[in-house]
């Protein structure tokens, strides 16, 4: 539409037609104007039969039918002054967001321009504002705000300001007019005194309306009679006191008052949400910005970027304030947009193959390099900030933060040197965090923070180092209390395996990771509601063998989690308890395995079972095949890849005493505890 379509252009409506433009199912207001809008007895008996509920199911609960009534829903704009250029970019997308909830029509409060300048200037604004506007899909009313007509400039202003410009390009300072069972009347709080051609907001004696707009304001509420509801527009909150101390604001509420049907007062000026009322039955809201300055940024405080909705029934009205940008096409989430943003979520640091281990001595101190590369698989540019945290446990890094954008199939390389000084083996290793978006064509896809230890091995430990080592064992009770072992640390080639480990659950609600590797690929032991289940996804399948009694929170519990090629099977204290036939290849993933917790898209902890955990053994063969007796103390097989008794930590590590000689990390609440 032309911007000549869209506008609302200067109508004043004294004395039109009102009753072809009312709602015939309405009650409210039912004094002043005498109206009775009640249906016939047939007319609800046909509404009835066309809203009722069909089904072809019987004997079932009846499910009321809808409640037949006319809607429609109007959008109310805050200021949108004070942000140039960003505020331009909030209107942009508030006139996006508008689109997408299709109410009839568009109200503003005013101070859409920056103004406060000459005439040459003021109209590249009008029109860059209008430009933006006229991308609404519906009509759009104006109001005038101090920042649309307040005059600066050298030499004395023009009689009335920007007045003329503005009634010239958008429309009348005052006007109002009827949509279905609703009247619309904006009024103009910037008057001024047109004798000394004084403008301004914080004299009380430069707010009052003058009697020319009274008169006005007296017969739009009478040719607005027959509505339902009539909605009142400004810019400044009069009623709120403050600079406006002294206006006639208290007359204009009595006109408003009289009138018996006014529902709501809309303003805006002070960028900062505010409801004041029902003041005699009339609502005054006043709303915070839509692009203008905001003073802080506090959503839950009314400091925010917002649009009002406004809808609006016979015999009631209702207000939301929707944040800007937080209206979502759903006709975005395609199977291809949905497909790159998995890809991102995918995106893992890589090490140079030739890169070597950065080592952690006996002394606690340690020095390496660090090269690592990020690939973007994905059809989507990705933003990331890349940052070094190690510096409470005594880390140093030339890396500080790095910020980059990777391109759709290219790969982005990092070097950086760490040291530590001699001194207690750190607990806790650092870590590299990524803080990624994804640069959609509509928007910026914030992806989930991610950790990722930097990979740290443990110099050789003498023979003798877990020797009298006090029986232990692992308590899980949050996510970053689960144990941590990297996929390339497990050596587990595709075929029959066993997963195995003592278990004493502390709580059994829920459905809750006791040792897992999944997400759509691997294998885990789960608790669902306190039944303990063994899965592994095999050609793309879940295959499960899962127990039917719930563990016990009062002993120890060994389990066993086999498959043999043929099938998925579960002993629990070496007593076959559930078994699936079950045959293919096992669906790997390059997600970390954890004690304690399932690993989520980007590698972290998830779902935890508040648990004891102790003597954890991976096996690449089916060890139990029958009913057996458990082993209180595993001991390494020639087809066991990972061992973790769980009694000693070298610093953050747990290791691993298999012949494969992995490293098991901690987490910030690893906690090794005597085994009760």
């Amino acid at each position: 539409m032309s911007l000549n379509s869209q506008i609302f252009r200067p109508v004043i409506t004294i004395g039109f037609l009102v009753t072809a433009l009312l709602c015939h199912n309405c009650e409210a207001h039912d004094g002043p104007h005498g109206k009775s809008h009640s249906k016939s007895t047939e007319d609800s008996t046909q509404e009835a039969k066309k809203s009722a509920v069909f089904s072809t199911r019987k004997d079932v609960r009846t499910i009321p039918p809808t409640k037949e009534d006319d809607v429609f829903h109007f959008v109310v704009y805050g200021d949108r002054t004070g942000g140039v250029p960003a505020g331009l970019k909030v209107l942009e997308q508030a006139v996006v967001d508008t689109n997408l909830l299709d109410p009839d029509l568009v109200l503003t409060v005013g101070d859409l321009i920056q103004g406060y300048n000459e005439t040459p200037e003021w109209l590249e604004q009008m029109q860059e504002y209008k430009t933006i506007m006229d991308e609404l899909s519906m009509r759009w009313f104006p109001v005038a705000g101090n920042h649309d007509v307040y005059w600066r400039g050298p030499g004395k202003a023009p009689q009335g300001h920007h007045e003329s410009n503005y009634e010239k390009h958008f429309g009348p300072l005052w006007y109002s007019f009827q949509h279905k069972n609703a009247g619309f009347i904006v009024l103009y709080s910037d008057e001024g005194d047109p004798e000394t051609n004084r403008k301004a907001f914080n004299d009380g004696k430069l707010q009052m309306m003058s009697d020319e707009q009274l008169a006005f304001l007296d017969a739009a509420l009478e040719s607005l009679q027959g509505a339902d509801h009539v909605f009142c527009f400004l810019h400044h909150p009069r009623w709120i006191g403050g600079g406006y101390t002294g206006s006639n604001w208290n007359v204009v509420h009595d006109k408003l008052k009289a009138a018996g049907n006014v529902s709501a007062v809309f303003a805006g000026h002070i960028h900062h949400m505010r409801f004041d009322g029902p003041k005699d039955g009339i609502a005054y809201y006043t709303l915070a910005t839509t692009g203008g300055h905001l003073s802080a940024e506090m959503p839950g405080a009314g400091y925010l970027h917002h649009l009002n909705m406004v809808s609006v029934r016979a015999e009631s009205f209702k207000v939301a304030s929707i944040p800007i940008g937080s209206v979502m096409d759903p006709t975005d989430f395609t199977p291809e947009f949905l497909a790159s943003i998995d890809a991102a979520r995918a995106i893992r640091p890589k090490s140079a193959a030739d890169a070597a281990p950065v080592v952690l001595n006996l002394d606690g101190s340690s020095t390496g390099e660090v090269d690592f590369s990020l690939t973007n698989s994905g059809t989507l540019p990705v933003y990331y900030s890349v940052a070094f945290d190690g510096a409470a446990s005594g880390w140093t890094s030339t890396l500080d933060h790095q910020h980059f954008t990777i391109a759709p199939g290219d790969t982005r390389t990092v070097n950086y040197s760490v040291r530590r000084a001699p001194g207690e083996p750190p607990r806790k290793l650092p870590t590299l965090t990524l803080a990624g978006e994804v640069l959609a064509e509509k928007s910026r896809i914030v992806l989930p923070v991610s950790n990722v230890p930097l990979e740290v091995r443990p110099a050789v430990v003498p023979a003798d180092y877990f020797r009298d080592a006090e029986a232990k064992c692992l308590k899980v009770t949050l996510p970053t209390s689960a144990v941590r072992v990297d996929a390339d640390e497990i050596q587990l080639p595709d075929g029959p395996l066993t997963l195995e480990a003592w278990v004493r659950p502390l709580k059994l609600e829920g459905y809750q990771a006791i040792i897992a590797k999944t997400q759509g690929s691997e294998y885990a032991l789960f608790s669902d509601e306190g039944v303990p289940q063994f899965d592994i996804n095999l050609s793309g399948t879940y295959y499960t063998a899962a127990a039917e009694q719930k563990l016990s929170t009062e002993k120890w519990t060994h389990l066993a989690g086999v498959f043999d090629g043929a099938k998925v099977m579960l002993f629990v204290d070496g007593k076959l308890v559930g078994q699936t036939p079950a045959r293919g290849s096992r669906r790997t993933n390059q997600l970390p395995l954890y004690i304690g917790a399932d690993p989520d898209q980007s590698g972290n902890p998830t779902r935890p079972m508040q648990t004891l955990i102790d003597e954890v053994r991976l096996s690449k063969a089916a060890v139990y095949t029958s009913d057996f007796t458990p082993t209180e103390t595993f001991a390494p097989q020639g087809s066991t890849v990972l061992l973790l008794h769980l009694d000693r930590l070298f610093g953050p590590f747990v290791l691993d005493h298999s012949d494969q000689a992995a490293t098991a990390t901690i987490g910030q609440n690893t906690e090794l505890i005597a085994r009760p």
